[in-house]
């Protein structure tokens, strides 16, 4: 299935030709963060399956894991596109919010719950760690 999206004024799209490896709900500090507070929505896809098209700005940073991670964003209006981290740069992890609807995507997982706050309400049927989980396993 290839899904495609647009940022929201439109200058900024995306095309993606793999399902993805994993998605996940993230609760760590920089997450909450850029998702105004909650949690960010995120499907990890191939970094070679994963096409922008249009302007993209970044900023990175060390997260909690340890890694370097550089958010992916456009410049005109802000809407995150995806992150990537040094310790994955064979991955993409794109936000569901990159991608139109119906894009078919929910959370599999729950990570860095540890920092989530006392009102977040994490779906219970999630797996769910603490902290950073291993690698997503490729599917076949």
């Amino acid at each position: 299935m290839i899904r495609n999206g647009r940022c929201a004024c439109g200058k900024l799209t995306v095309s993606i030709d793999a399902e993805p490896v994993g998605t996940r709900q993230c609760w760590c500090r920089q997450c909450q963060q850029i998702a105004a507070g909650g949690p960010s929505h995120n499907a990890i896809f191939p970094s070679e399956a994963v096409s922008f098209t249009g302007p993209l700005a970044s900023s990175s940073w060390t997260a909690a894991s340890g890694n370097t991670l550089t958010h992916w964003f456009c410049p005109e209006c802000g809407t995150q596109a995806y992150a990537q981290s040094s310790a994955r740069p064979h991955l993409k992890t794109v936000r569901f919010g990159m991608i139109d609807e119906p894009h078919g995507l929910k959370p599999e997982v729950a990570i860095w719950t540890e920092e989530a706050p006392a009102w977040a309400r994490i779906d219970p049927s999630l797996e769910q760690y603490p902290q950073q989980p291993p690698a997503p396993a490729p599917k076949d």
